[in-house]
């Protein structure tokens, strides 16, 4: 086979998801010349395909064809009253999806990054080859950044051949609204799913392996957030695994669990996890080193054990989120070429959950400080006394602040209700500047806002302190 004409850039990025493009668009920012390579027949990665955007507008379409988002504002369940069928609930999924494939190629254009649709490997750490429909290319390159994500697991007991057996990836297909659904794996994505296809008024039974929900979560929110489960009629099943699924009839499959018991569904998602797309890069033959799982390890600045490749996003494991992804993918591009103003990833990570309700955190929960032998105090503030959230029609959300009682220093920020992915930003904020909660009984909201709870989960902090304790906040604001 003839070899092909190399192509010389600085940087090959393989994999065009949120880290992907975001490390091809800073290095690009600085004047080095980069290809972008993706073998999927679409841009974005699962963060505009499969994953992020997708699922949440799949949300707020259900919020919105429900009726689910205005029961509180007009005090009437208005729940599915006309035809909804699955073009209706994938409608703007498709539409936004599409904006944002639209967005990714206006991007890589303006920064005038080299896009190449077809399957990279990695053939030394300075040459990447190509398969594309016209035939191979060979990218010479300074450096290369790997930013494959990862895909669904597929266990063997699922009949992934089934029409109603869908994994997080392959429900976007999906041909019709189900009128049950059984979710296995209760983690971010199980819970987000759950929630937003109950709210359609479809049966749920969301099966999780272990005792608590989403348990990385301060203990009320969790609690909360299965509260809310309940009721919107969703079965959640705790301690329990699945051991097989059959297809009983035209219309049902049968779930049988390992304790023995089962159920009849008309369809099944398995959100059980997913593993890093790493299988056909030639990473091990280049010397790159995973994990037991097949994860890329990577040092602080995202190399991996051969100099000069580097990996971010999924392909790394955890956290696992596109907003990391995407500053560990400018970082990446920084440090290859030696920039120094990003050479860090910040560790106060944000987390949002796009559950109904929505959850949202940062910092350290109650149970973290203790365990760390930190001091701390809490401050709790209910959506139903804010006039915003009666104006909206949610009124089941809180917020609470964890914080040090000696110097009211803000530790952690938790809530759980509407817009709480929003709200989240102002906590992360004082807490990166090291500021205390009396920040918000000095400052001055917009009125009637959401970011009121602060003030006031602030106010409910100082009231479970000793009396001369809360003077000394009173002397610091005079």
């Amino acid at each position: 086979m003839a070899h092909a004409q190399q192509e010389q850039y600085d940087l090959v990025v393989i994999g065009s998801g949120p880290a992907g493009e975001r490390a091809a668009s800073q290095a690009a920012y600085f004047g080095f010349t980069v290809a972008l390579v993706e073998k999927a027949a679409e841009p974005g990665g699962a963060g505009i395909n499969t994953g992020t955007i997708p699922s949440k507008t799949l949300r707020e379409s259900a919020l919105y064809l429900s009726g689910a988002q205005s029961r509180g504002l007009h005090g009437v369940n208005l729940l599915v009253k006309r035809d909804v069928n699955a073009d209706d609930f994938m409608y703007r999924e498709r539409y936004v999806v599409g904006r944002q494939r639209e967005r990714f190629h206006w991007n890589i254009d303006r920064h005038r990054i080299d896009y190449v649709h077809g399957h990279a490997r990695i053939e030394t750490p300075r040459l990447v080859k190509v398969q594309t429909d016209e035939g191979f290319r060979d990218l010479a390159t300074r450096v290369i950044i790997v930013a494959t994500g990862s895909t669904p697991r597929h266990p063997d007991y699922l009949p992934f051949d089934d029409p109603w057996v869908y994994d997080s990836d392959s429900i976007l297909q999906m041909h019709a609204l189900p009128r049950s659904m059984a979710c296995i794996g209760a983690g971010v994505i199980g819970c987000e799913y759950a929630t937003f296809i109950a709210a359609m008024g479809i049966r749920v039974v969301l099966i999780n392996s272990g005792d608590t929900l989403l348990p990385f979560l301060d203990s009320e929110l969790s609690e909360r957030l299965l509260e809310e489960m309940g009721q919107e009629n969703i079965q959640v099943l705790s301690n329990e695994r699945v051991q097989s699924v059959t297809r009983v009839n035209a219309s049902a499959l049968r779930v049988v669990l390992t304790s023995g018991a089962d159920f009849e569904v008309q369809s099944v998602l398995f959100a059980a996890g997913r593993r890093p797309a790493t299988g056909d890069l030639g990473l091990a033959e280049t010397g790159v080193e995973l994990d037991a799982k097949g994860y890329v390890k990577v040092d602080e600045n995202y190399c991996t054990s051969v100099p000069g490749i580097y990996a971010i996003g999924d392909v790394i494991g955890f956290p696992a989120l596109a907003s990391t992804a995407m500053d560990q993918g400018r970082r990446a591009a920084c440090h290859a070429f030696g920039f120094d103003f990003r050479n860090k990833v910040e560790r106060l990570l944000p987390l949002g959950i796009y559950t109904v309700p929505s959850i949202s955190t940062v910092g350290e929960t109650e149970q973290s400080a203790r365990d760390k032998g930190i001091p701390c105090a809490v401050g709790r503030a209910s959506y139903g006394n804010n006039p915003r959230s009666q104006i909206i029609g949610d009124e089941h959300g809180f917020i609470k602040l964890v914080f040090c009682p000696d110097s009211f220093r803000l530790l952690g920020v938790h809530i759980i209700g509407e817009r709480s992915t929003e709200l989240i930003h102002l906590g992360a904020a004082v807490i990166q500047f090291g500021g205390a909660i009396d920040y918000f009984i000095q400052s001055v909201f917009n009125h009637p806002t959401l970011s009121e709870i602060y003030k006031y989960a602030a106010y409910d902090g100082l009231r479970s302190l000793p009396k001369h304790v809360q003077r000394k906040v009173w002397r610091k604001i005079d």
